[in-house]
């Protein structure tokens, strides 16, 4: 039987992009995954989906499971002989318990690794513009738990050594004891005037930071509603937030954009920028259910004039197929190819491949004009497609617009199913969550399918949930579909890609904030 093994993964403060290198490789290959509340789960999507998820999260004082009902899980799963990921928030031994879980395991004599995360300890001051160190200000730190009872009679604390010998001192989970803390710190000689900041979900679009003084902070963060998880940061650093303040300065910082589709790297300007992704394809592309219809096509491909790609999924699917056939590159040879979008044309190039026409307008009125400009029927008035033949390996449900005005002006055309798109099974309750508190500033949906399947899983709240989000549609038969549904599409490109509907948004958001 095959040995298990336990791997303690850091998941970082929050900012996915602050997941490790080290980490996101061991979760690719987890067998099963237990993870907690605090981390961002963007990180899931990352995992392998045939994994065995287990939720032993804490939120609102509820805990999913208990530490032992945990670590008994962490044993039982190794001991199926599975890989098994422990995803912790911020870094598995800072306040993280990860050194119970992994004594447990060896105990047990289950191999275990450390994956180490960053803590927010030191993520969030960052974000917030606060070097807990600074040559001028500060050559030493603390993290302290602010968790423990400050009433208890015997502390493990030492106050007096915590507020004389530190420059810096950081406080995790101290939100709910925050008048117990400052009140030591001062009673143990700490000036009532010391800066002091307050971090509350650091590194991420939620992020707020309240600054004021030892004697001050406590009714400030009482008064600004200031809740857990927070981050509180003690010691003259403070001082520099004014001068290195960034994360909050950037453009599109506290927006979060719903992605109902598969991420792709056209994306990352949002975050870059500031965004944070919210991750959510509503749609999942697959082979069709019969390639009857597209192996037909492929065994007369010499048959055929044009060969057209509307997407770089139609494509890699047709070439998967057309090789799987034991057909050669070379049996293309004189086919012209057609690409819808300069994204499309893009992925056939990489394949060796050369595009010969690629429409000005991405849609099939569009590509029609060019066909006929193509054919050079249009220079004598006939406007005829007679003589062209047309492979158009496609999505299983497609328009019927350009064949039948192929067929119609003479041209032949076949239009085999190469792929299908299926609503992936989700439930959504995190996403519920984030739209019903208003967490969700932009939802794009790049079809009528990801907006069709989106209402699907949400049920008869799907409607209410979007009103308080700006809708982005890929182009007008996506915003017909969703205006149709009551909606108001607010942000569409003139180009129906990915790029431009994120040029689009950049743009709406800049347009929003000068209105201000």
């Amino acid at each position: 039987m095959k040995k298990g093994k336990v791997y303690l993964i850091g998941a970082g403060p929050g900012d996915i992009g602050l997941l490790t290198v080290k980490g996101l490789r061991c979760l690719r290959k987890a067998e099963a995954v237990v993870y907690d509340f605090h981390i961002n789960a963007q990180i899931l999507n990352y995992i392998n989906h045939e994994a065995e998820f287990i939720y032993a999260g804490k939120r609102g004082g509820h805990h999913a499971m208990t530490q032992d009902e945990i670590n008994q899980a962490l044993v039982d799963k190794a001991k199926e002989g599975k890989i098994v990921c422990r995803l912790k928030g911020g870094d598995p031994f800072v306040f993280g318990r990860g050194g119970e879980e992994a004594e447990l395991l060896h105990e047990h004599g289950i191999e275990f690794e450390i994956v180490p995360g960053i803590s927010s300890s030191i993520a969030a001051p960052a974000y917030a513009g606060i070097p807990i160190t600074h040559r001028k200000y500060s050559s030493s730190f603390s993290v302290i738990t602010g968790n423990e009872d400050i009433d208890k009679s015997e502390s493990t604390l030492n106050w007096s050594r915590i507020a004389s010998t530190f420059d810096t001192l950081v406080f995790l989970m101290g939100i709910k004891n925050i008048g117990g803390i400052t009140s030591k710190l001062i009673e143990h000689g700490k000036s009532p005037e010391t800066p002091v900041a307050v971090v509350r979900w650091g590194t991420r679009p939620d992020q707020k930071t309240v600054v004021s003084t030892l004697k001050g902070i406590a009714a400030l963060v009482k008064e600004e509603h200031i809740k857990p998880p927070a981050v509180m940061v003690v010691g003259d650093v403070v001082k520099l937030r004014d001068t290195l303040k960034w994360y909050e300065n950037k453009p599109l910082f506290g927006h979060r954009v719903l992605v109902t589709r598969e991420y792709t790297p056209d994306y990352e300007p949002l975050a870059d920028l500031g965004a944070d992704i919210f991750g959510f394809p509503t749609i999942k592309t697959v082979a069709p259910e019969s390639y009857a219809e597209l192996d037909k096509t492929i065994d007369k491909i010499e048959t055929y004039t044009w060969l057209i790609f509307t997407s770089g999924n139609g494509f890699k699917f047709f070439m998967e197929r057309f090789l799987e056939r034991g057909r050669d590159i070379r049996d293309l040879k004189g086919l012209k190819l057609c690409a819808i979008g300069t994204k499309t044309a893009k992925t056939i190039t990489q394949y060796g491949m050369k595009v010969d026409l690629v429409p000005d307008e991405f849609n099939a009125e569009g590509l029609v004009e060019a066909f006929i400009k193509e054919s050079g029927s249009q220079e004598s008035g006939a406007r005829s497609l007679k003589g062209i033949k047309i492979l158009l390996p496609r999505a299983e449900k497609a328009r019927e617009v350009f064949p039948d005005k192929v067929r119609e002006l003479g041209g032949e055309i076949d239009t085999p199913a190469a792929y299908r798109t299926i609503k992936p099974e989700k439930h959504g309750k995190r996403l519920k969550r984030f739209l019903k508190e208003g967490r969700i500033s932009v939802a794009t949906f790049t079809s009528a399918a990801t907006f069709k399947n989106f209402v699907e899983i949400m049920g008869e709240d799907a409607m209410d949930l979007l009103k308080p989000a700006a809708i982005a549609a890929i182009g007008p038969v996506t915003a017909k579909a969703i205006e149709r549904a009551g909606l108001k599409v607010t942000i569409m490109p003139k180009e129906a890609t990915i790029k431009a509907m994120v040029d689009e948004i950049v743009s709406w958001v800049a347009g929003a904030r000068a209105e201000k």
